[in-house]
């Protein structure tokens, strides 16, 4: 059974959290650190992974999002532009998926199964649409995937709705799909759903799941850690599957 070190950091900017998760990755792939699971909200920030071309999922200029409060940041990780806001659980498994796990297709449905699991604790049925990543409520879609592998060791993630406000979304095509909505926990219950509470059901699917037990950490994800372990070294970390 893995051991999986869990911190739930808050709310973090998206530049912080990018860097956090590459140090950890680099950590990990060393084998310096335990796998490791960041849980957190963003601020409002589009995100552009390899998917996305020239930006033309997003419906509004630099100018308006700038005035509006969103960053937009060119990620590498798959899929194309996503959102993240307040609301918004945001899972980043820093996991290395060797020897038993390496497939990546596996993976992806691994945390997709996680936040369909983690909807029906609240008697919400979501699944899967054929060729489309994430998580669906219906046409509605209220979970992300993107993630990238390095050497076996993952990154970036997923990001469940919970309390999203929705009109967020209305600067983008989410994910490039025409015709698609977004949904929430709330929207679908139809009331409050304490973060809190969402992160204790998440933490208990993904160790299930994932065949993990986990261990929550109040300490810095990077505590005690030397920075060699860390550092970039191009000769040495792998270029993303």
């Amino acid at each position: 059974m893995r051991r999986v070190r869990v911190h739930r950091l808050g709310v973090v900017p998206y530049g912080d959290a990018l860097e956090l998760q590459q140090r950890l990755q680099r950590a990990r792939i060393r084998d310096v650190i335990p796998d490791t699971l960041l849980l957190l909200e963003h601020p409002r920030v589009l995100t552009l992974g390899r998917g996305a071309r020239e930006g033309k999922n997003i419906l509004a200029s630099a100018e308006r999002l700038e005035e509006l409060g969103y960053e937009v940041h060119e990620i590498g990780r798959g899929g194309d532009v996503t959102y993240h806001g307040p609301g918004q659980l945001v899972g980043y498994p820093i996991v290395d998926l060797a020897p038993d796990r390496k497939d990546v297709r596996r993976y992806v449905q691994d945390l997709e199964s996680l936040m369909i699991q983690l909807a029906g604790t609240y008697g919400i049925e979501a699944g899967r649409i054929p060729k489309l990543n994430g998580t669906w409520v219906g046409d509605n879609k209220i979970g992300a995937i993107g993630v990238r592998i390095s050497r076996w060791v993952t990154m970036h993630g997923f990001a469940l709705n919970v309390s999203t406000r929705l009109e967020d979304f209305g600067v983008i095509i989410p994910c490039g799909l025409q015709g698609k909505g977004v949904t929430s926990l709330e929207k679908e219950l139809d009331r409050e759903v304490p973060m809190a509470e969402v992160l204790d059901r998440l933490e208990e699917r993904f160790a299930a799941i994932f065949d993990a037990e986990t261990e929550r950490s109040e300490r810095p994800p990077l505590e005690g850690v030397p920075a060699s372990a860390w550092a970039p070294e191009p000769w040495r970390d792998a270029p993303a599957r």
